[in-house]
């Protein structure tokens, strides 16, 4: 499912207008951003949380040439699952 996908399946479950939908669903994503960005969790029971990793810098391989590079450190994005929809996709 792609974002247009899910924007017609929340419209026709809301009964709302594919517009309000779309706005809706781009306010709850732009929001987790945000929020995951500056560095705090949003948690939905029963769905999930979103939160901040960090990863260290290390060194890797060029796999074309074999040469040591250094990766810098980087922030992640983490997802954990809640229970409710880990049951869900097991049950299905």
């Amino acid at each position: 499912m792609n974002k247009q996908e899910l924007i017609d399946a929340v419209a026709l479950e809301s009964g709302t207008s594919k517009s309000a939908a779309e706005d809706a669903i781009n306010a709850v994503l732009n929001t987790i951003s945000k929020e995951v960005a500056s560095g705090n969790a949003v948690q939905l029971v029963g769905f999930g949380t979103f939160g901040r990793g960090e990863r260290a810098a290390r060194t890797g391989r060029n796999p074309a040439t074999g040469e040591a590079i250094e990766i810098a450190a980087a922030k992640t994005v983490k997802f954990t699952a809640g229970k409710a929809f880990k049951d869900a996709v097991n049950q299905g």
